[in-house]
Protein backbone atom coordinates (compact mmCIF):
# COMPACT_ATOMS: atom_id res chain seq x y z
CA UNK A 1 0.00 0.00 0.00
CA UNK A 2 1.53 3.58 -1.01
CA UNK A 3 1.64 5.74 2.31
CA UNK A 4 -0.06 8.82 2.12
CA UNK A 5 3.21 11.38 2.24
CA UNK A 6 4.80 9.38 -1.27
CA UNK A 7 1.80 10.50 -2.80
CA UNK A 8 2.52 14.04 -1.58
CA UNK A 9 -0.84 14.52 0.11
CA UNK A 10 0.91 14.86 3.03
CA UNK A 11 3.49 17.65 3.46
CA UNK A 12 6.52 16.48 5.73
CA UNK A 13 7.18 18.50 8.33
CA UNK A 14 9.50 21.42 8.08
CA UNK A 15 12.95 21.18 9.74
CA UNK A 16 13.50 24.74 10.23
CA UNK A 17 10.36 27.09 9.39
CA UNK A 18 11.86 30.22 6.91
CA UNK A 19 11.22 33.62 8.15
CA UNK A 20 8.39 35.60 6.48
CA UNK A 21 9.28 38.71 4.57
CA UNK A 22 8.41 41.95 5.91
CA UNK A 23 5.50 42.86 3.89
CA UNK A 24 4.25 39.73 2.16
CA UNK A 25 2.50 40.46 -0.98
CA UNK A 26 -1.02 40.03 -0.47
CA UNK A 27 -2.30 36.36 -2.23
CA UNK A 28 -5.02 36.35 -5.14
CA UNK A 29 -6.38 33.16 -3.34
CA UNK A 30 -7.04 35.64 -0.14
CA UNK A 31 -9.06 38.16 -2.20
CA UNK A 32 -12.69 37.68 -1.35
CA UNK A 33 -14.21 38.96 -4.20
CA UNK A 34 -14.39 42.00 -6.57
CA UNK A 35 -16.50 45.22 -7.41
CA UNK A 36 -16.41 44.66 -10.96
CA UNK A 37 -17.14 47.58 -13.31
CA UNK A 38 -17.34 47.41 -17.42
CA UNK A 39 -18.13 49.30 -20.22
CA UNK A 40 -18.28 48.40 -24.25
CA UNK A 41 -17.54 50.92 -27.00
CA UNK A 42 -18.54 50.83 -30.32
CA UNK A 43 -18.22 54.03 -32.95
CA UNK A 44 -20.43 53.43 -35.00
CA UNK A 45 -23.16 50.65 -34.44
CA UNK A 46 -21.89 48.83 -35.51
CA UNK A 47 -18.47 49.71 -35.76
CA UNK A 48 -15.21 49.56 -34.32
CA UNK A 49 -15.87 48.51 -30.53
CA UNK A 50 -13.90 47.06 -27.57
CA UNK A 51 -14.42 45.92 -24.33
CA UNK A 52 -13.18 47.67 -21.06
CA UNK A 53 -12.95 46.40 -17.01
CA UNK A 54 -11.99 47.13 -13.79
CA UNK A 55 -11.68 45.14 -10.63
CA UNK A 56 -11.48 46.58 -7.48
CA UNK A 57 -11.18 44.28 -4.44
CA UNK A 58 -14.01 43.42 -2.32
CA UNK A 59 -11.93 44.13 0.71
CA UNK A 60 -10.69 47.72 0.07
CA UNK A 61 -12.33 50.32 1.85
CA UNK A 62 -12.26 52.60 -1.17
CA UNK A 63 -13.60 49.46 -2.92
CA UNK A 64 -16.96 50.95 -3.92
CA UNK A 65 -15.79 54.19 -4.99
CA UNK A 66 -15.92 55.02 -8.57
CA UNK A 67 -12.25 56.94 -8.20
CA UNK A 68 -10.68 53.38 -7.30
CA UNK A 69 -7.06 52.73 -8.54
CA UNK A 70 -8.44 48.85 -9.44
CA UNK A 71 -6.75 45.82 -8.86
CA UNK A 72 -6.94 44.39 -12.28
CA UNK A 73 -8.03 45.96 -15.78
CA UNK A 74 -8.69 44.75 -18.99
CA UNK A 75 -8.68 46.64 -22.11
CA UNK A 76 -9.81 44.53 -25.51
CA UNK A 77 -10.51 45.26 -29.20
CA UNK A 78 -13.14 43.92 -30.69
CA UNK A 79 -13.33 44.69 -34.16
CA UNK A 80 -16.64 45.66 -35.60
CA UNK A 81 -19.17 44.67 -33.29
CA UNK A 82 -22.23 46.53 -31.91
CA UNK A 83 -22.28 48.14 -28.82
CA UNK A 84 -24.41 45.87 -26.58
CA UNK A 85 -22.18 43.16 -27.78
CA UNK A 86 -19.22 44.98 -26.56
CA UNK A 87 -20.95 45.36 -23.42
CA UNK A 88 -21.86 41.95 -22.92
CA UNK A 89 -18.15 41.03 -23.74
CA UNK A 90 -16.89 43.50 -21.22
CA UNK A 91 -18.81 41.52 -18.15
CA UNK A 92 -18.52 38.36 -19.70
CA UNK A 93 -14.45 38.90 -19.65
CA UNK A 94 -14.74 40.55 -16.39
CA UNK A 95 -16.01 37.55 -14.83
CA UNK A 96 -14.14 35.24 -16.20
CA UNK A 97 -10.90 37.12 -14.70
CA UNK A 98 -12.32 37.56 -11.41
CA UNK A 99 -12.71 33.70 -11.21
CA UNK A 100 -9.28 32.80 -12.49
CA UNK A 101 -7.98 35.42 -9.56
CA UNK A 102 -9.77 33.60 -7.32
CA UNK A 103 -12.83 35.61 -6.19
CA UNK A 104 -15.06 34.15 -3.89
CA UNK A 105 -17.61 36.95 -4.59
CA UNK A 106 -18.20 39.63 -7.39
CA UNK A 107 -20.57 43.03 -7.20
CA UNK A 108 -20.86 44.25 -11.02
CA UNK A 109 -21.43 47.91 -11.29
CA UNK A 110 -22.45 48.81 -14.55
CA UNK A 111 -24.10 51.40 -16.40
CA UNK A 112 -25.75 49.24 -19.45
CA UNK A 113 -29.26 48.94 -17.50
CA UNK A 114 -30.03 46.48 -20.36
CA UNK A 115 -27.01 43.74 -18.84
CA UNK A 116 -28.36 44.58 -15.33
CA UNK A 117 -31.98 44.04 -15.90
CA UNK A 118 -31.41 40.56 -18.53
CA UNK A 119 -28.95 38.84 -16.42
CA UNK A 120 -30.88 38.99 -13.31
CA UNK A 121 -33.75 37.45 -15.33
CA UNK A 122 -36.00 40.63 -15.32
CA UNK A 123 -35.87 41.39 -19.10
CA UNK A 124 -35.57 38.41 -21.41
CA UNK A 125 -32.72 38.38 -24.24
CA UNK A 126 -34.31 38.26 -27.59
CA UNK A 127 -31.18 39.58 -29.75
CA UNK A 128 -29.55 36.15 -30.71
CA UNK A 129 -26.01 38.06 -30.66
CA UNK A 130 -26.38 38.05 -27.07
CA UNK A 131 -27.96 34.98 -26.30
CA UNK A 132 -24.18 32.83 -26.06
CA UNK A 133 -22.59 35.65 -23.88
CA UNK A 134 -25.86 36.45 -21.94
CA UNK A 135 -25.36 32.64 -20.91
CA UNK A 136 -21.65 32.53 -20.55
CA UNK A 137 -21.83 35.26 -18.14
CA UNK A 138 -24.64 33.29 -15.98
CA UNK A 139 -22.35 30.19 -16.36
CA UNK A 140 -19.80 32.19 -14.66
CA UNK A 141 -21.68 34.14 -12.01
CA UNK A 142 -22.83 31.11 -10.40
CA UNK A 143 -19.64 29.23 -10.00
CA UNK A 144 -19.14 32.19 -7.19
CA UNK A 145 -19.69 30.80 -3.22
CA UNK A 146 -20.42 33.76 -1.99
CA UNK A 147 -22.56 34.80 -4.62
CA UNK A 148 -23.17 37.77 -7.14
CA UNK A 149 -25.41 41.37 -7.56
CA UNK A 150 -25.51 43.40 -10.40
CA UNK A 151 -26.74 47.09 -10.39
CA UNK A 152 -27.07 50.11 -12.34
CA UNK A 153 -24.85 53.01 -11.90
CA UNK A 154 -25.18 56.04 -14.20
CA UNK A 155 -22.53 56.42 -16.70
CA UNK A 156 -20.33 59.22 -15.24
CA UNK A 157 -19.39 56.40 -12.23
CA UNK A 158 -18.31 54.14 -15.06
CA UNK A 159 -15.47 56.81 -16.33
CA UNK A 160 -12.50 54.05 -15.54
CA UNK A 161 -14.03 51.32 -17.63
CA UNK A 162 -15.29 53.78 -20.30
CA UNK A 163 -11.60 54.65 -20.59
CA UNK A 164 -10.26 51.17 -20.71
CA UNK A 165 -13.00 50.22 -23.44
CA UNK A 166 -11.80 53.46 -25.96
CA UNK A 167 -8.26 53.30 -25.10
CA UNK A 168 -8.38 49.79 -26.77
CA UNK A 169 -9.71 51.17 -30.16
CA UNK A 170 -7.05 54.15 -29.97
CA UNK A 171 -4.25 51.67 -29.34
CA UNK A 172 -5.27 49.12 -32.18
CA UNK A 173 -5.90 51.88 -34.52
CA UNK A 174 -2.00 53.53 -33.64
CA UNK A 175 -1.20 49.58 -34.61
CA UNK A 176 -0.67 48.26 -30.34
CA UNK A 177 -1.96 45.30 -29.29
CA UNK A 178 -5.70 43.99 -29.23
CA UNK A 179 -5.84 43.11 -25.27
CA UNK A 180 -3.80 44.46 -22.36
CA UNK A 181 -4.73 42.47 -19.22
CA UNK A 182 -3.13 43.78 -15.94
CA UNK A 183 -3.56 41.37 -13.10
CA UNK A 184 -2.40 42.10 -9.34
CA UNK A 185 1.20 41.69 -8.64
Amino acid sequence: MTDRLDLGLIDPPATAAAPAPPNPPRAIAQVPGFVVRTDGAARGNPGPASAGAALIALDRPDAHDPRAEPDATISLYLGIRTNNVAEYVGVSRAVELAAELGARRVELLLDSKLIVEQIQGRWRVKDAKLQPLWAATLKVLRTFPGGWTAAHVPRAQNSLADALANEAIDRVMAGGPELVVRRPR
